[in-house]
C-alpha cells in the first residue's frame, strides 16, 4: 500500500503557503538502510515463512472452518462465531511470534495502559501497508486476537485463499462508494453487537496509507476549507467512523486512539517475511470514553478532526525525541504464551494432515 520517496515540496492554496511534508528524520525512514543484513539464511527463512502461512490457513479452511462456520452456525451463532474466531486466533499468534520472537522487533507501548477484555472501536493512523497487522501484538496481550475485526478495503478480499479467511473471520470489505458501503457497514456491525462477542474494530479514518503525494493533496484541501494542515497524518474521512461510532455506541466501553510510528525505516509486508525490518514499533493509546465523544455528524467530524492534529503533533515530537511520552504501558509478550498458541496450532494442522 505505501511506498514513497521524500523530498522538498510545496504549494501554495489560495495564496497560502502549504509547507513541505518532510518533517525531521523522514527521509531516513524512507532511503535508509535495513536494520538487518539480507543473508541467505534470512532469505531461507522468509521462503520457510511464505510456505507455512498459506499452508496453515489453507488447513484451517478446509478441515475446521466449514465444521465451524456452517454447521455449528446452524445451532448456535455465537458458538459458531466463538469457536471460528478461537482457531483463527490460534494461527494469528503466528504473527506476534514472528515478530518479536524470531525478528526480535522491539515493540515500545506508551500513553495508557490498555485494560484486558474490553469491547473497543479503535482508531490508528496509517502509515504503512502493514500498521494493521502490529495491533495483533497488543491485541494479544489483551486477550483479544482472535476478536479483532478490521474494515479494509474490497481488494483485499481477493487475495487468493486468503479472502475466504476474511470473510469467515466477518472483516467488512469497503468499496470507497458510500452509497454502496454504509448499509453494508451497519449491515455487518449490526450481526456483531452481540454483548456475549468480544469486539475489537479497528479503523483507519485516513482511508488509505500516507504517502507524500496524497499527504500533499489533504493540505490542499485544508487549506481551502480551513482545516489544520497536517504533515504526519491526512485529514481524516469522517462518514465511516462515524457509522461505526452510531452503530456500536451502545456496545462499546471505550474508543482507543493509537499512534503508530517507527525506526529507523518504514516497513513493509517482505521485510517482516524476512526479518530485516522494523527495528522498533512504536504504538501510543489515548483511551477516550465513548461519553466523551459527541453524537452529532458535524460535531463527531471537529472531533476526529482533532484528535488527528494532537495525533501530528505527537508524531512531530516523535521524529525529534525518537520516543512518544509514558512509555512502558505493557510488558513483554510471553513467550510460553505465544509459543503455546503457536504449538497448538501446528498439532491441529499436522492431526487433520
Amino acid at each position: 500500500m505505501m511506498n514513497g520517496s521524500t523530498g522538498s515540496l510545496g504549494n501554495h492554496v489560495n495564496g497560502k503557503q502549504v509547507q513541505s511534508v518532510d518533517p525531521p528524520g523522514l527521509s531516513s525512514f524512507n532511503n535508509g538502510p535495513r536494520h538487518r543484513p539480507l543473508n541467505a539464511l534470512r532469505r531461507c527463512r522468509g521462503v520457510l515463512c511464505l510456505v507455512i502461512m498459506p499452508v496453515t490457513a489453507c488447513m484451517m479452511m478446509v478441515y475446521l472452518a466449514p465444521a465451524t462456520t456452517f454447521v455449528v452456525r446452524f445451532f448456535s451463532v455465537h458458538y459458531s462465531r466463538k469457536w471460528t474466531c478461537f482457531l483463527f486466533g490460534m494461527w494469528l499468534a503466528m504473527f506476534p511470534f514472528l515478530f518479536e520472537k524470531i525478528n526480535r522487533t522491539r515493540f515500545v507501548f506508551s500513553g495508557e495502559k490498555v485494560p484486558p477484555k474490553e469491547c473497543v472501536l479503535l482508531f490508528a493512523n496509517h502509515r504503512t501497508e502493514v500498521d494493521w497487522m502490529y495491533l495483533w501484538d497488543l491485541a494479544l496481550r489483551k486477550g483479544r486476537l482472535q476478536s479483532i475485526k478490521y474494515i479494509l478495503k474490497k481488494s483485499l478480499m481477493k487475495l487468493p485463499i486468503f479472502n475466504w479467511a476474511f470473510h469467515i473471520i466477518e472483516f467488512i470489505p469497503v468499496e470507497r462508494n458510500w452509497e454502496v458501503d454504509e448499509p453494508l457497514i451497519r449491515r455487518r456491525l449490526s450481526e456483531l453487537k452481540n454483548p456475549k462477542d468480544p469486539l475489537w474494530l479497528a479503523v483507519f479514518p485516513e482511508g488509505t496509507d500516507y504517502t507524500e503525494k496524497k499527504c500533499i493533496k489533504s493540505q490542499e484541501y485544508a487549506a481551502e476549507h480551513g482545516l489544520p494542515i497536517l504533515k504526519n497524518v491526512l485529514l481524516p474521512k469522517i462518514k465511516g467512523f462515524n457509522c461505526c461510532l452510531q452503530e456500536l455506541r451502545s456496545n462499546l466501553d471505550a474508543v482507543y486512539d493509537i499512534t503508530i510510528a517507527y525506526k529507523h525505516r518504514l516497513p513493509t509486508f517482505m521485510d517482516n517475511v524476512y526479518g530485516v525490518d522494523p527495528s522498533e514499533v512504536h504504538v501510543h493509546t489515548k483511551i477516550i470514553q465513548v461519553s466523551d465523544i459527541p453524537t452529532a455528524e458535524d460535531e463527531v467530524s471537529s472531533w476526529l478532526t482533532e484528535r488527528f492534529r494532537l495525533k501530528d503533533e505527537l508524531l512531530s515530537d516523535f521524529l525529534a525525541q525518537g520516543h512518544f511520552p509514558n512509555e512502558g504501558t505493557e510488558e513483554d509478550l510471553s513467550t510460553l504464551k505465544v509459543f503455546a498458541a503457536c504449538s497448538a496450532s501446528f498439532l491441529t494442522y499436522a492431526t487433520l494432515y
